[in-house]
């Protein structure tokens, strides 16, 4: 099957367009650039800061090429402090609802076929996943005369769920969404699972690149493309969840990048897992590259925000256990109650910046910039909301906090500085409540001889941020005074504690 190159495809939906394109737009398009299971330090970008605030690399960042991460880093700005929830399924649903996993009960990754409540953990977790009910953003933006898309991972629901499928959940088109939370291949050839791997997790709708060499990362890509090339005929604003499989296992190779890693994955070691990592990392890179320079093509950059961010912590199979790996040297993998389970890569920018565009006004993003204030994945919903002009629902309890001061300023005196990962199940780490308050992290395990770690542990991240040292033993006096903030919170938001 013969697919034209990106360039080719952008050129043509220009010439095939009316001249509305080139008007300016009152209301911004919208682009959530979610990447799945991608750690910290699984870029060229450094994520990582020293004392002054100032990007450090660490040796990750020489392994991986992203080139379209530091054009979008350059653009705008990186947030290096920037907190989603520990696995997928309450991440997304975090993204959507404003809301922290132990306030909506989506505490746990959703299983599509049955309820995968583990020996200890909340009966009454919310399994069943999102509704309409929920409030969600795309949803208030449809109703507001947004054309939202969703394209690729969604597992929200399970089958026969409502919020099995986006369409359900307000979008007006999906494309590869579903109940499942990893496919079944990352093959043309297999069906994306349907022909080979694993079948029960074979991506939907894309048939007509089955049996092609065209990988699911292109494939999508080329889809949302072409989505975006229709929502500018309908000279509509548009919303879309630029959702990528990429980068969950199955680490299967994507063929376009593979000789870039081969000459040195025996020099440093690299199992042909990890070599398959590092391609899927390169090829959603090239995706976000192959969208800007579509939206340049079809006059339409300086109208667009970009959100690029990572769904949990890393899973990069580079060995060393499960403490050590795709955030290394922040401890912790995906599911773990450390940093590198749950600080993730966040970038914000205009695709193409500039003082003149009247709609960049709405929300002022500094370029090259570096922001070190907590934030978390949850602030997008009302940053979302606000530079799209739609009021938030009346009567919607919302965690989340507008990003527009630390996007235009360094810093933003009146933030919170703390932040709720709350995980009543069995993973890496395992039943477990973390809390940040500032620089004091404390984290409470409900059911410790599971882990085999201490009931109780506290650090320091301001002079241990990689989480070295366990100072509950010495510093009695700040565990009296978080872990009763930590109840306190898990209070408020009515979490559901494991049994």
């Amino acid at each position: 099957m013969k697919h034209y190159s990106y360039f080719n495809r952008a050129l043509m939906a220009l010439l095939g367009t009316s001249a509305m394109t080139t008007l300016a737009q009152d209301r911004p398009n919208i682009i959530m650039f979610i990447v799945d299971d991608m750690g910290l330090m699984d870029t060229s970008v450094p994520f990582d800061v020293d004392s002054l605030g100032e990007p450090i690399r660490q040796p990750l960042n020489d392994l991986y090429r992203t080139p379209s991460m530091e054009r979008l880093a350059e653009q705008g700005t990186r947030f290096t402090t920037f907190y989603a929830m520990t696995v997928s399924s309450p991440s997304r649903c975090s993204l959507l609802t404003g809301q922290n996993s132990a306030r909506h009960h989506v505490t746990n990754w959703i299983r599509s076929e049955e309820k995968n409540t583990d020996e200890y953990g909340p009966e009454a977790w919310r399994w069943e996943g999102l509704s309409r009910a929920d409030s969600l953003y795309p949803d208030l933006l449809r109703e507001a005369g947004y054309h939202t898309i969703h394209i690729g991972k969604a597992h929200l629901a399970p089958i026969g769920y409502e919020g099995e499928w986006p369409q359900a959940l307000g979008f007006d088109v999906n494309i590869a969404g579903s109940s499942i939370g990893e496919p079944g291949s990352y093959s043309g050839e297999n069906g994306y699972g349907l022909y080979g791997g694993t079948r029960s997790r074979a991506v939907p709708d894309l048939e007509k690149y089955h049996h092609t060499s065209t990988h699911l990362t292109e494939a999508l890509t080329l889809e949302a493309i072409e989505q975006i090339e229709e929502a500018v005929k309908l000279g509509r604003p548009f919303y879309l969840n630029m959702s990528h499989y990429a980068v969950h296992n199955p680490f299967e190779r994507d063929p376009r990048y593979e000789t870039n890693y081969t000459a040195i994955a025996d020099s440093l070691g690299l199992s042909p897992q990890a070599v398959g990592y590092a391609t899927l990392i390169e090829g959603m890179d090239s995706s976000l590259g192959q969208i800007m320079d579509a939206l340049e093509a079809l006059g339409i950059a300086e109208q667009t925000l970009i959100c690029f961010v990572g769904d949990n912590g890393g899973d990069a199979p580079l060995g060393g256990g499960a403490d050590w790996a795709s955030s290394a040297p922040y401890r912790g993998k995906k599911g773990a109650e450390f940093e590198g389970g749950s600080r993730v890569p966040m970038i914000m920018a205009w695709a193409r910046p500039s003082t003149e565009a009247a709609v960049q006004q709405r929300l002022p993003i500094r370029q090259g910039a570096v922001q070190t204030q907590l934030a978390t994945i949850m602030d997008f919903y009302p940053t979302l909301l606000e530079v799209a002009g739609v009021e938030m629902p009346a009567g919607k309890v919302i965690d989340g906090e507008s990003l527009a001061t630390l996007l235009a300023q360094p810093s933003d005196a009146e933030r919170r500085r703390e932040v709720l990962l709350h995980f009543p199940h069995e993973h890496r780490g395992s039943y477990f409540t973390a809390y940040r308050q500032g620089d004091w992290k404390i984290i409470y395990r409900y059911h410790p001889e599971v882990s085999g770690l201490p009931e109780v542990s506290l650090y320091d991240l301001r002079t241990d941020p990689y989480e070295h040292h366990d100072l509950a033993a010495e510093r009695p006096e700040m565990v009296e005074q978080l872990l009763p903030e930590l109840r306190s919170r898990l209070a408020e938001q009515g979490a559901q504690l494991p049994r």
